[in-house]
């Protein structure tokens, strides 16, 4: 295999840059300002970038919510200055970029805008990996002339593909599946960070056997394993691979680019990518970086969660189990949830741990542990069971599914049609309740998709309430007078001791 990537034909592999997306959701909770995108945009769309993800996931969240910016302008002023390497955003099929499925006339409004605003490539993934969800943006992104690439979540039930559900056959029917609904691309998501190198390797050469779109690889560094990963996928001809620039990759956010452009310098699949050009990127972003430092997580020496190896639970998960287990005073009682988030991810049909089932079978553990199994059941675990998400890939259990659903509103048999069929139209009514704070179809749909944090937002936007003190963006200059403080109470107390 070595010996090919010296000698055989040239196949440069294909990479698309993560750092304006998934780089900064990964590792500082989503808080990267337009304003520190823009003075290096025009210079990585100079690299050569297959693609560059630069929306969707929770950056509509946070953008709005959390920095006080339209996600609608963000996306446009992108687009002026990127003009050549397409932009891609990642889409929650019909969760769109929130944490539930919308009604079909909201999906439909929002492919349309958000072609408007300038999305070249969107990636559709659902966290259930039931493709019925897929069909409505899928239409909307076609008609637009656009690029879908259709997404698989990998996941594992145990240390390697295989056992009873995400076994290598999974993989193939699921991808010709895809293909089928007429897919320019085809995904594998690893949102853990789980995947193991010769997997990953086998799984390309028998995708490339069973359909003939390009196949593009996305995983996380979580584990230690995403390098070891990407080169054995390399090998097995990956068509296209996820990076970010160094300052803003590892931990649990995608390889660094840089090292991987040196690795296969001179060999078949160099990608041609000047490293030097790189380089000058990467000192930009790391003068940018202070300034999102206390998002950085600081409470591991580790750069790798050697844990997610064995329990295989995503970093967003285990962040948002601690926090609950914090507020009831039950830290302690970790690795009694880490055992039933595996117990209870089973009973309840044993779905993808990524947004928003990962959150679902997340809080179910933890009340499963706390209270006693099903004492107390989330609405979400009920919708769930009752089949408002979709398909679980494999049945819920009977038993489980009758304790949830009693006495549930909508009935005590569950559903099997497409989830969205099962939702009311939400515009019209979105609209009325919003009335003149919205003054076009890009406020209508931050107002409808998220109601509280949109109206919040649209009275920020256009001036009738002042924005908070806590979302207005730090200064280099606050940055260092702030070091300077700490260095010189730190040197108080260094003469105080001696």
């Amino acid at each position: 295999m070595n010996d090919f990537l010296e000698n055989g034909p040239m196949n440069p592999i294909k990479i698309q840059d993560n750092t304006f997306r998934d780089g900064h959701q990964s590792l500082l909770a989503t808080r990267m300002r337009t304003e520190d995108m823009l003075p290096i945009a025009e210079k990585m769309d100079d690299v050569g970038f297959w693609a560059m993800e630069v929306w969707g996931g929770a950056t509509f969240d946070a953008t709005h919510r959390f920095l006080g910016e339209d996600p609608f302008d963000r996306l446009r002023t992108l687009k002026k200055h990127i003009k050549k390497t397409p932009l891609s955003m990642l889409l929650r099929g019909q969760n769109l970029v929130g944490y539930r499925n919308y009604a079909d006339d909201v999906a439909r409004l929002f492919v349309d805008k958000t072609c408007e605003a300038g999305i070249d490539i969107f990636r559709v993934f659902d966290a259930l990996n039931d493709f019925r969800n897929f069909q409505t943006v899928v239409e909307r992104i076609k008609a637009n002339g656009k690029h879908f690439q259709g997404t698989i979540c990998y996941s594992l039930t145990e240390r390697r593909m295989g056992g009873d559900v995400f076994n290598l056959e999974y993989y193939l029917d699921k991808a010709k599946e895809i293909e089928d609904m007429g897919a320019d691309t085809l995904c594998l998501k690893d949102m853990a960070g789980i995947m193991a190198p010769f997997d990953i390797a086998k799984l390309i050469v028998e995708l490339k056997k069973t359909v003939s779109i390009p196949i593009h690889l996305h995983t996380h560094y979580t584990s230690g394993m995403a390098s070891m990963v990407y080169l054995e996928a390399i090998k097995a001809g990956v068509d296209i691979i996820d990076t970010c620039l160094a300052p803003f990759a590892l931990r649990t956010s995608q390889p660094a680019v840089e090292p991987m452009i040196a690795s296969l310098y001179g060999t078949v699949r160099d990608p041609g990518f000047d490293l030097n050009a790189l380089l000058e990127l990467d000192e930009y972003m790391e003068s940018i970086a202070p300034k999102y430092r206390d998002y950085l997580a600081k409470h591991r020496m580790s750069v790798i969660d050697t844990g997610v190896l064995a329990h295989q639970v995503p970093g967003g998960m285990i962040s948002n189990l601690v926090s609950q287990l914090k507020e009831a005073n039950a830290l302690d009682r970790l690795p009694e949830v880490y055992r039933e988030v595996a117990v209870t991810r089973k009973e309840l049909g044993t779905p993808p741990l990524v947004t928003p089932t990962s959150q679902i079978v997340g809080v179910q553990s933890v009340l499963n542990v706390l209270f006693g199994r099903y004492k107390m059941v989330t609405n979400e675990v009920k919708d769930l069971v009752f089949g408002l998400y979709g398909k679980t890939p494999a049945p819920v259990d009977p038993d489980v599914q009758k304790k949830i659903l009693k006495g549930y509103k909508r009935g005590e048999t569950p559903v099997t049609g497409r989830a969205a069929d099962y939702l009311e139209p939400e515009l019209d009514n979105a609209r009325k309740k919003a009335g003149d704070l919205v003054k076009d179809d890009f406020d209508l749909l931050i107002y409808a998709l998220y109601p509280t944090t949109g109206e919040q937002f649209l009275k920020w936007k256009y001036g009738l309430e002042e924005k908070p003190p806590e979302i207005m963006p730090k200064t280099m200059d606050e940055i260092e007078r702030e070091d300077k403080a700490v260095a010189e109470a730190l040197e108080a107390v260094r003469k105080g001791r001696s």
